[in-house]
């Protein structure tokens, strides 16, 4: 949870943890947060202010839900050093499918066997994730390719060959682990795609997989627990 005493604070710069909701873009969330605050000015002080500095330190799928940093005014400095902390998802896969996209945005495209998947092989497949690695990004993302983004591609059935970018995943651990479905929770850098993570998840098992279900639960000190919802946070502005 942020502390704001006063509209002011804002343009002297504040970071709001904010929990986004599935089918939100990051851009969504900042421009209602954006709007919300302009015209809290604007009623309540009379001050018709028009530009207020609002960004956000590391995009969240639309499918995807959980914790993403919104900073104002000032604070937007702070932007790329959040950026480039650690983050930490709990992620369900589903295994013995895939999808062009690596998630639910496509439909399946193949089917796999999962029998001989075990509780034991998967925790000792993600094993092999630990540490420092090449992951080739979805072509179903924001991946900025000759000035448009992965997916403009992707949509219009245009093959590409995107090149894989160097991560690190520190810590990943199944959680539950119920056929076709598992959890995992995952501690890697900036630049991840979970996505990605969960197909080759797949591939490791010799079968498929895809991502159903992704919660952003931290980035860097800042914890999901302590964010608040869009709605919760128009009540916060009424109490200004």
């Amino acid at each position: 949870m942020f502390g704001v005493n006063d509209l002011n604070e804002f343009k002297e710069g504040l970071v709001i943890p904010i929990n986004k909701p599935y089918d939100w873009t990051s851009f969504d969330a900042v421009r209602k947060v954006k709007n919300l605050i302009l015209n809290k000015f604007r009623t309540t002080t009379g001050e018709k202010i028009s530009k207020l500095k609002v960004g956000h330190a590391g995009t969240l799928d639309p499918l995807a839900e959980g914790l993403i940093i919104l900073c104002t005014g000032k604070a937007t400095k702070k932007i790329q050093e959040l950026q480039d902390a650690p983050k930490e998802y709990v992620a369900t896969i589903e295994l013995g499918k895939t999808t062009p996209s690596f998630d639910l945005e496509t439909l399946y495209d193949q089917e796999f066997p999962i029998e001989h998947i075990t509780e034991k092989f998967v925790k000792d497949s993600l094993v092999s994730f630990i540490g420092e690695q090449e992951q080739v990004p979805p072509v179903y993302s924001a991946k900025n390719v000759n000035g448009k983004r992965a997916y403009d591609y992707a949509r219009k059935g245009i093959e590409l060959e995107l090149k894989p970018s160097i991560i690190t995943i520190s810590e990943i651990e199944l959680t539950k682990f119920n056929l076709p479905l598992i959890e995992i929770r995952i501690v890697c850098s900036k630049g991840t795609y979970i996505r990605s993570l969960a197909h080759d998840i797949g591939k490791t098992l010799n079968s498929g997989g895809h991502l159903v279900k992704l919660i952003r639960t931290k980035i860097g000190s800042y914890n999901v627990e302590n964010s608040v919802t869009i709605s919760e946070f128009e009540k916060i502005l009424t109490t200004l």
